[in-house]
């Protein structure tokens, strides 16, 4: 049976867009102006012995427009999640109340703004390398059909052209919403 170049791309189509929407939420989580639960949701707490996402050891909240508090469930982890705030990249510095864990979120200066911009990038990087990652497995398969003879290499090099046209135009759209994101915190 032939391979299907239609589900192929559907495949990877899929996956590219997962790769998108995750660039959107960490996006989202960069916020410029008050404090919100989302600026915390990449963040990476170590528990357990595993790495989990913070909002699977406690609650966050804003209780103010400039303060972020994480209810940490089990006591032991508070030092951690404290720990995975600073490492964060998000220039916060996370104080501890108890089980509680207080972020208060600084004014924007030149300086924080510099830090989202960065942190901004660091995200955009991070879908590029998952988007090329997609390409690649896309390039395997396509390659796999051709040494086992289900296409041919005149196939195969139009498999190739179309994979990476759909590759620069996810490309294309990270660089759009990196772009976009830098210049709202620029201009905030």
């Amino acid at each position: 049976m032939p391979a299907d170049l239609t589900a192929l791309k559907t495949d990877l189509t899929r996956r590219m867009d997962g790769a998108l929407e995750t660039l959107r939420r960490d996006f989202g989580g960069l916020r410029t102006g008050r404090a919100s639960p989302a600026l915390l949701e990449p963040v990476k707490v170590e528990a357990y012995g595993t790495e989990v996402p913070i909002t699977q050891v406690g609650t966050i909240g804003v209780p103010e427009p400039r303060m972020i508090t994480v209810q940490v469930w089990d006591r032991t982890l508070v030092g951690a999640v404290e720990r995975a705030i600073r490492d964060s990249g998000l220039g916060l510095n996370p104080g501890s109340d108890g089980q509680v864990v207080r972020v208060p979120i600084p004014q924007l200066t030149a300086e924080r703004r510099g830090e989202l911009a960065k942190a901004a990038g660091r995200y955009a990087e991070g879908a590029r390398v998952a988007v090329r990652g997609v390409r690649r497995d896309g390039m395997d398969q396509i390659k796999a059909f051709e040494k086992k003879s289900e296409i041919g290499e005149d196939e195969m090099k139009d498999w190739s052209d179309q994979v990476q046209k759909l590759t620069d135009g996810y490309i294309r759209r990270i660089d759009e919403s990196l772009s976009d994101k830098d210049r709202e915190i620029r201009q905030v």
